[in-house]
């Protein structure tokens, strides 16, 4: 037998024993209800004062009874929210409101209203249909939310008879949304709603309506998504200025695209300040998962890092996979980690930043461990998978010590042959593999992503004075960049400290540069480089006029090149070898000979 849930402490025997009978009812699955069923519920409904609400299946059985207050019905628990985007939940929904016929006649009555031509293959109907409907929020929430078949709503009158009726179900489109700004007027929702007099104006099949409705929403979803591919909607919160918001969540979208997500939907957020529990607030939250819902999108990306606390509290509410800005990062710094080295710096990177979050995520598991070893106080689950972390992060630090050992040996071998070294830094994506390409004729890959280059390359140059130099391509900086990424990569960045000279790359097209410049400036510093010798080159100068770039090279003294047109390089090796001047052994510095540099 089918359980009573929902507020039944109070229920009286006899009330409940109506209930309980109204399971060995069955609904014809050509009616959304059956006209005798929705009478005795009514009585029921008038009697108690109480919302009465029945969960149909598509085979007319009664799956669930739920009993509510006057003004609030709590639906039990049907599983996550998640479903195959093309796909409804198999279930209807039928609510019996007392004291709501005014509310819906009001609808009926509205001039704002109009008719409906019927859907294809049904009955002509004289009904009516109001797109963003505001009334009731709460059911046309879980009719968005939980992918139901379809809503009807049914006001009873004092006397226990049903009235006026709302019938509600999702609209099957294809709306793909870009960047939206939050505003204070509530967006409209993807259902559509008809009212009538009574239940005679539901001229409609169900189960053949349903199976349209499924059809439609199946054929937009396969027309809208592509295959393979993760559909995320990004997501952020600032308490900053629009520009500084609408520049950070451009990044997040490279970001996203680099780590070959597709992005459905983008939303800011502008807050005074920003909620402790979910960034968002939970209302936000809640219309958040219902976009996701519309759009099939199955993963939220935030433009911040979330404390543990927070990643719990939203996973929770919505049940979607939730990852933050750092989680974003790391996961592209493990699909383009290609050597041995690489790899573990990324592990070890995921591993530190998992560990406080395992502790949030896992703290319900406090189940002992059985078994020889598992007996007396025991350890728990989360223990056991804290420990185990811990004993990885030591092993990988370890294998990295000796990584970083047998990179000082190299280095010091550079030096005694009196080779100078010269790091190219900078912020990611501005051009600094292709850079290293021009000058030595290098095969470093080059793509238009952001990180893509993840493993340190190192090439030779000769200069005009017959002089080697070792030039070295490093990983971008980013802003907000993980502290664990940072600490992993201790081994790599070592080479940036032992460089003679820092070669800052700067993409002179950003419109954001300036931030971007500070941002490698602030991380050279928090790495203890900051009092390197550094040259700032800005790249991508055939993309502005000759007027900005001469601006942009007096406001920060800096030389200017295109990496990939290739020019303005003579001047640059001119520059590096003025710098570098003081490593080449047995030459004169007073006597130093510029020579043309004839390319590469």
């Amino acid at each position: 037998m089918t359980a009573i849930t929902g507020d039944t402490k109070s229920l009286k025997p006899g009330d409940r024993a109506e209930l309980e009978k109204l399971h060995s009812k069955r609904t014809d699955t050509a009616d959304i209800v059956d006209s005798d069923l929705a009478k005795r519920v009514s009585r029921v409904a008038a009697r108690l004062g109480r919302q009465v609400a029945l969960l149909i299946g598509r085979d007319g059985r009664i799956v669930h009874t739920v009993l509510g207050a006057k003004d609030r019905l709590y639906l039990p628990d049907l599983g996550r929210f998640r479903l195959d985007p093309s796909r409804l939940r198999r279930l209807r929904l039928v609510v019996f409101v007392p004291d709501c016929e005014s509310r819906l006649r009001e609808h009926l009555s509205d001039p704002a209203t109009f008719h409906l031509q019927p859907r294809s293959g049904h009955k002509s109907a004289n009904q009516k249909v109001v797109l963003s409907l505001e009334f009731p929020e709460d059911f046309l929430t879980d009719l968005e939310k939980l992918r139901l078949d379809a809503l009807l709503l049914v006001a009873v009158d004092e006397d226990g008879r049903p009235g006026p009726i709302s019938f509600s179900y999702l609209q099957p489109r294809n709306d793909r949304g870009g960047m939206t700004v939050e505003s204070k007027r509530r967006g409209k929702r993807s259902v559509v709603c008809y009212f009538g007099r009574d239940l005679s104006d539901i001229s409609i099949h169900f189960t053949e309506f349903v199976t349209e409705l499924e059809t439609e929403i199946s054929k937009n979803a396969r027309s809208g998504f592509e295959t393979g591919r993760d559909r995320a909607v990004l997501l952020g919160a600032y308490t900053s200025s629009s520009a500084e918001a609408l520049a950070s969540m451009e990044e997040l979208g490279e970001l996203a695209r680099s780590a070959g997500l597709q992005v459905n939907d983008v939303i800011i957020q502008r807050r005074h300040s920003l909620d402790p529990r979910t960034v968002i607030g939970a209302g936000k939250v809640e219309q958040v998962v219902l976009r996701c819902l519309d759009l099939g999108a199955d993963l939220l990306v935030f433009d911040r890092e979330l404390t543990p606390s927070q990643l719990r509290s939203i996973t929770n509410m919505t049940e979607l996979r939730v990852i933050d800005r750092s989680m974003l990062i790391l996961d592209i710094f493990a699909q383009r980690a290609k050597t041995s080295e690489g790899r573990l710096q990324v592990e070890l990177a995921q591993l530190k930043y998992s560990l406080p979050r395992l502790t949030e995520k896992d703290s319900g598991l406090s189940r002992l461990t059985g078994g020889i070893g598992g007996r007396g106080p025991g350890e728990t689950k989360l223990e056991v998978s804290r420990r185990r972390v811990r004993d990885r992060v030591a092993d990988l630090e370890r294998r990295i010590d000796q990584i970083a050992a047998q990179r000082g040996v190299r280095r010091q071998r550079r030096q005694e042959r009196g080779v100078p070294v010269v790091a190219i830094v900078g912020y990611t994506n501005s051009g600094k593999s292709t850079l290293l390409n021009a000058l030595t004729k290098g095969d470093v890959i080059v793509e238009n992503k952001l990180f893509a280059t993840l493993d340190p390359s190192s090439r030779r140059m000769r200069f005009p004075n017959e002089r080697e130099v070792v030039f070295v391509d490093t990983v971008g900086f980013i802003r907000e960049l993980p502290a664990e990424l940072v600490n992993a990569f201790r081994a790599t960045l070592e080479e940036v400290g032992e460089a003679d000279l820092l070669v800052h790359l700067v993409d002179a097209s950003n419109p954001d540069l300036r931030k971007q410049i500070e941002v490698v400036t602030t991380t050279l510093e928090s790495l203890g480089f900051g009092d390197k010798p550094r040259i700032i080159v800005l790249n991508k100068t055939d993309l502005l006029s000759e007027f900005e770039v001469q601006a942009l090279q007096n406001a920060f003294s800096a030389l200017s090149v295109s990496a990939m047109k290739r020019y303005g390089f003579e001047e640059l090796v001119l520059r590096i070898q003025d710098e570098l001047k003081h490593c080449f052994r047995g030459v004169d510095p007073g006597g130093f000979i510029y020579q043309e540099w004839k390319g590469p």
